[in-house]
């Protein structure tokens, strides 16, 4: 085997209720979550040692990460786990914004277990991949599974959703990255109550209905944080034919939903004119 890639998808909280605290620290959170047809690549080839590299748009956001990158926390920890003794060449293409709410560092080291576990031949139990993958991150699960799920707990507890009908985003990010736990420390009021979906929706526009009687409880304070935010949304929501305007994970990416792939690719170019310093894409969301 020469090479493994593996795509690595931007995930998108449809919805995201904080729904309590653990003595721990660790917020309890219930979230739908689906993922777009648009994000990073993980390739990885056969080698003596582990190493990283990374290219792409978004690769100089990360020239700095080092050993901290996720990649190789993500490779460290499966050949741990499964006593691998070999290394790999690992290639991080990057086109995602870093720090911005739509899972890319989690998405980057799924897809690398992903990858290796084909190129060492692994074959552990799902649970013990769901295992490794937590404790990575509470997004790395998710997408471990890459399907549409509900995500509760702390991201330890998926479940299956609904199926989701097609749909198309527009995202924009304004460049500005966002500390998870700083967006969780600034967050003010109660918590909410869980909101799973009951039955599929018929269309994307029911989609658009059901969430709007939904929300994320990080949007205030990240945009409070970043207050870009609020603009972006403005913008998305103003857009022909949006059905949704709303921030992803804890930020600064936000979302537009759309029925049809003609609008959201508008929608995409018209902020890319606007706001050319920002990072903006459209992409349908994937099936499960």
């Amino acid at each position: 085997m020469t090479a493994v890639s593996v795509f690595a998808p931007a995930k998108l909280n449809l919805y995201l209720h904080v729904t309590g605290r653990r003595a721990n620290g660790y917020h309890e959170l219930d979230s739908l979550v689906a993922f777009a047809a648009v994000g990073d690549t993980v390739t990885a080839r056969p080698a003596d040692t582990l190493t990283l590299a990374v290219d792409g748009p978004m690769a100089p956001l990360l020239a700095d990460a080092g050993d901290d990158n996720l990649v190789l926390q993500a490779a460290r920890a499966l050949a741990a786990e499964a006593g691998v003794g070999t290394g790999a060449a690992l290639t991080l293409t990057k086109r995602l914004p870093v720090a911005s709410g739509i899972g890319g560092g989690s998405a980057d080291a799924a897809a690398t277990l992903k990858a290796l576990a084909e190129l060492w031949r692994l074959s552990l139990p799902a649970e013990r991949m769901q295992a490794l993958a937590l404790g990575l991150g509470a997004d790395v699960p998710v997408c471990l599974a890459g399907t549409p799920a509900r995500m509760a707990g702390i991201g330890e507890r998926l479940s299956p959703v609904p199926p989701l009908p097609a749909a198309w985003v527009a995202l924009a990010n304004p460049m500005k990255g966002l500390s998870t736990p700083a967006v969780f420390k600034a967050r003010r009021g109660c918590f909410s109550d869980p909101a799973p979906l009951e039955a599929a929706p018929r269309d994307a526009r029911h989609l658009a209905e059901l969430l709007a009687a939904r929300r994320n409880d990080l949007e205030k304070a990240a945009a409070s944080l970043v207050p870009e935010i609020s603009n972006t949304l403005d913008l998305l929501a103003a857009q022909p034919g949006c059905l949704l305007a709303r921030m992803s994970g804890s930020g600064a990416t936000c979302f537009a939903l759309f029925a049809a792939q003609p609008e959201a690719e508008k929608a995409a170019a018209a902020l890319t004119t606007a706001r050319p310093g920002w990072w903006c894409a459209a992409a349908g969301v994937m099936p499960g």
